[in-house]
């Protein structure tokens, strides 16, 4: 599996806030990271629509997670932001291809992915998180 560049985003600014007791705002990610302020923007409004952040607008406002980072699985993150993992278009369908009959192939992936998600779904963010000084000396 190779994650999108958007859920990588996604992942930084869930660790990021994750280190934070009070709301941050999308340029504080942007400048960290070194990642554009519209892409930041892109995913956060991802992030809030499936409840693992909230963002608040105008004065004092910010974004600040809506969870505690030991309730935000990485496995419903990724599947949240990735949508269709599979590693092949037949290990998500009953649709055969012209092998169907008698191939091995789509199960071996689908327990391939079967046991990835499984230990996605043991990992929090809690377990990932780095602490705010490691944040801060990056250069």
């Amino acid at each position: 599996m190779k994650l999108t560049t958007q859920t990588d985003y996604a992942l930084r600014t869930l660790m990021f806030l994750a280190t934070r007791t009070s709301r941050a705002n999308v340029a504080d990610v942007a400048s960290l990271f070194g990642i554009s302020v519209n892409h930041v923007a892109k995913v956060v409004n991802l992030l809030a629509r499936h409840g693992y952040i909230r963002s608040t607008r105008g004065i004092g406002g910010g974004i600040e997670l809506a969870l505690p980072p030991n309730e935000i699985g990485l496995g419903d993150v990724i599947q949240a932001i990735e949508g269709d993992l599979h590693l092949l278009a037949c290990v998500g369908t009953d649709r055969g291809c012209a092998i169907d009959a008698f191939c091995k192939l789509k199960g071996v992936l689908a327990e391939a992915e079967r046991v990835q998600r499984a230990y996605l779904d043991t990992v929090t963010l809690a377990d990932v998180v780095p602490t705010r000084q490691q944040l801060e000396c990056i250069d």
